[in-house]
């Protein structure tokens, strides 16, 4: 839901399927992402409620290329993508 109430749910899931089939079509394996994004969490993500509060859980893309066996790293996990790489 954006701020003043409108539904995006279904542009949320249509950009996720999209960047699954990048992935899939690339053979990406591996998937750096935003943390707390709504699309790109894969920790925590923002509420909802526009206050700035987290709570734990995924993003939709994360979560979608996650079911399909890739690999997800948020910004937070720099070091970790690039030791998985080596």
């Amino acid at each position: 839901m954006t701020g003043e109430g409108k539904d995006v749910t279904s542009a949320f899931l249509k950009v996720a399927e999209q960047a699954l089939a990048l992935c899939q079509q690339q053979k990406i394996k591996y998937a750096l992402l935003k943390e707390s994004s709504p699309s790109c969490g894969s920790h925590d993500i923002y509420d909802g409620q526009f206050r700035g509060r987290k709570i734990p859980g995924e993003g939709i893309t994360a979560h979608l290329l996650k079911a399909h066996g890739i690999r997800i790293f948020s910004e937070q996990q720099i070091d970790e993508l690039f030791t998985t790489l080596s």
